[in-house]
Protein backbone atom coordinates (compact mmCIF):
# COMPACT_ATOMS: atom_id res chain seq x y z
CA UNK A 1 0.00 0.00 0.00
CA UNK A 2 1.21 3.48 -0.84
CA UNK A 3 0.45 6.01 1.87
CA UNK A 4 0.96 9.75 2.07
CA UNK A 5 1.20 11.72 5.30
CA UNK A 6 0.73 15.45 4.89
CA UNK A 7 0.92 17.68 7.92
CA UNK A 8 1.28 21.23 9.17
CA UNK A 9 3.15 21.82 12.37
CA UNK A 10 4.17 25.08 13.99
CA UNK A 11 5.80 23.76 17.16
CA UNK A 12 6.53 20.23 15.97
CA UNK A 13 3.60 18.54 17.70
CA UNK A 14 1.69 17.47 14.59
CA UNK A 15 4.92 16.53 12.85
CA UNK A 16 5.75 14.27 15.81
CA UNK A 17 2.35 12.61 15.42
CA UNK A 18 3.02 12.11 11.70
CA UNK A 19 6.42 10.55 12.42
CA UNK A 20 4.94 8.07 14.89
CA UNK A 21 2.30 7.06 12.34
CA UNK A 22 4.88 6.77 9.57
CA UNK A 23 6.88 4.26 11.63
CA UNK A 24 3.77 2.14 12.14
CA UNK A 25 2.85 2.20 8.45
CA UNK A 26 6.40 1.34 7.37
CA UNK A 27 6.37 -1.59 9.82
CA UNK A 28 3.21 -2.82 8.05
CA UNK A 29 5.08 -2.83 4.74
CA UNK A 30 3.67 0.43 3.37
CA UNK A 31 5.58 2.71 1.07
CA UNK A 32 5.17 6.04 2.88
CA UNK A 33 5.87 9.58 1.73
CA UNK A 34 5.61 12.38 4.26
CA UNK A 35 5.81 16.14 3.76
CA UNK A 36 4.45 19.48 4.88
CA UNK A 37 1.10 20.40 3.34
CA UNK A 38 2.68 23.71 2.33
CA UNK A 39 4.75 21.76 -0.21
CA UNK A 40 2.04 19.32 -1.29
CA UNK A 41 0.53 19.47 -4.75
CA UNK A 42 -3.04 18.19 -4.52
CA UNK A 43 -2.85 16.22 -7.77
CA UNK A 44 0.11 14.23 -6.38
CA UNK A 45 -1.95 12.75 -3.53
CA UNK A 46 -4.25 11.07 -6.06
CA UNK A 47 -1.55 8.42 -6.64
CA UNK A 48 -1.80 7.06 -3.08
CA UNK A 49 -4.01 4.31 -1.69
CA UNK A 50 -4.44 6.14 1.60
CA UNK A 51 -3.68 9.66 2.73
CA UNK A 52 -3.23 10.95 6.26
CA UNK A 53 -3.81 14.69 6.56
CA UNK A 54 -2.97 16.52 9.77
CA UNK A 55 -2.80 20.03 11.10
CA UNK A 56 -2.68 21.94 14.31
CA UNK A 57 -5.63 24.16 15.19
CA UNK A 58 -5.03 27.87 15.30
CA UNK A 59 -6.88 30.47 17.37
CA UNK A 60 -10.57 29.84 17.79
CA UNK A 61 -10.75 26.56 15.88
CA UNK A 62 -9.23 27.80 12.64
CA UNK A 63 -7.07 26.08 10.05
CA UNK A 64 -3.49 27.34 10.11
CA UNK A 65 -2.88 29.98 7.46
CA UNK A 66 -0.35 27.61 5.86
CA UNK A 67 -3.23 25.20 5.14
CA UNK A 68 -5.38 27.70 3.27
CA UNK A 69 -3.91 27.06 -0.21
CA UNK A 70 -4.08 23.27 0.22
CA UNK A 71 -7.64 23.53 1.55
CA UNK A 72 -8.80 25.81 -1.29
CA UNK A 73 -7.12 23.68 -3.97
CA UNK A 74 -9.07 20.64 -2.78
CA UNK A 75 -12.11 22.26 -4.42
CA UNK A 76 -10.52 21.65 -7.82
CA UNK A 77 -10.09 17.89 -7.38
CA UNK A 78 -12.31 14.83 -7.21
CA UNK A 79 -11.00 12.58 -4.44
CA UNK A 80 -13.40 9.70 -5.11
CA UNK A 81 -11.69 6.40 -4.34
CA UNK A 82 -9.11 7.91 -1.99
CA UNK A 83 -9.09 6.66 1.59
CA UNK A 84 -8.22 9.46 4.02
CA UNK A 85 -7.60 9.76 7.74
CA UNK A 86 -7.27 13.05 9.65
CA UNK A 87 -5.26 13.96 12.72
CA UNK A 88 -3.92 16.95 14.56
CA UNK A 89 -2.78 18.57 17.73
CA UNK A 90 -4.49 21.22 19.78
CA UNK A 91 -4.77 22.86 23.15
CA UNK A 92 -7.77 22.50 25.44
CA UNK A 93 -7.16 26.09 26.60
CA UNK A 94 -8.97 27.14 23.41
CA UNK A 95 -12.74 26.69 22.99
CA UNK A 96 -12.66 24.56 19.83
CA UNK A 97 -10.16 21.78 20.54
CA UNK A 98 -8.61 20.41 17.35
CA UNK A 99 -11.39 21.86 15.16
CA UNK A 100 -8.99 21.99 12.18
CA UNK A 101 -9.03 18.17 12.12
CA UNK A 102 -12.81 18.18 11.63
CA UNK A 103 -12.60 20.97 9.03
CA UNK A 104 -10.10 18.97 6.98
CA UNK A 105 -12.07 15.71 7.32
CA UNK A 106 -15.28 17.43 6.24
CA UNK A 107 -13.61 18.99 3.18
CA UNK A 108 -12.02 15.69 2.13
CA UNK A 109 -15.39 13.97 2.45
CA UNK A 110 -17.10 16.76 0.50
CA UNK A 111 -14.58 16.22 -2.31
CA UNK A 112 -15.42 12.50 -2.47
CA UNK A 113 -12.75 10.91 -0.30
CA UNK A 114 -13.70 7.96 1.87
CA UNK A 115 -12.80 9.42 5.28
CA UNK A 116 -11.93 7.21 8.24
CA UNK A 117 -14.57 7.86 10.89
CA UNK A 118 -12.10 8.03 13.76
CA UNK A 119 -10.10 11.26 14.04
CA UNK A 120 -6.92 11.55 16.05
CA UNK A 121 -6.75 14.61 18.32
CA UNK A 122 -3.83 15.01 20.70
CA UNK A 123 -3.33 17.64 23.39
CA UNK A 124 -0.13 19.49 22.47
CA UNK A 125 2.79 17.11 21.89
CA UNK A 126 2.42 13.31 21.90
CA UNK A 127 5.00 12.80 24.62
CA UNK A 128 3.28 10.52 27.10
CA UNK A 129 3.20 6.75 26.62
CA UNK A 130 -0.59 6.97 26.36
CA UNK A 131 -0.49 9.62 23.61
CA UNK A 132 2.18 7.76 21.65
CA UNK A 133 0.10 4.58 21.89
CA UNK A 134 -2.96 6.52 20.71
CA UNK A 135 -1.03 7.67 17.62
CA UNK A 136 0.16 4.13 16.92
CA UNK A 137 -3.31 2.63 17.36
CA UNK A 138 -4.81 5.29 15.08
CA UNK A 139 -2.29 4.46 12.34
CA UNK A 140 -2.91 0.72 12.73
CA UNK A 141 -6.70 1.12 12.70
CA UNK A 142 -6.63 3.42 9.65
CA UNK A 143 -4.27 1.01 7.88
CA UNK A 144 -6.53 -1.98 8.55
CA UNK A 145 -9.57 0.04 7.44
CA UNK A 146 -7.86 1.08 4.19
CA UNK A 147 -6.73 -2.49 3.47
CA UNK A 148 -10.28 -3.73 4.01
CA UNK A 149 -11.61 -0.99 1.70
CA UNK A 150 -9.07 -1.99 -0.96
CA UNK A 151 -10.08 -5.63 -0.76
CA UNK A 152 -13.75 -4.73 -1.06
CA UNK A 153 -13.09 -2.61 -4.17
CA UNK A 154 -11.43 -5.58 -5.88
CA UNK A 155 -14.21 -8.07 -5.11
Amino acid sequence: MKAFIGYLSMSGNTEDMASIMKKVLVSKGCEVDMESLELTEIHSILAYDCIFIGAYTWGDGDLPYEAEDFFDELNDHDLTGIDAACFGSGDHAYPKFCAAVDTLADKLSERGANVFQQRLKIELNPDTDEQILECKQFAESAYEWAVKNGEMEHV
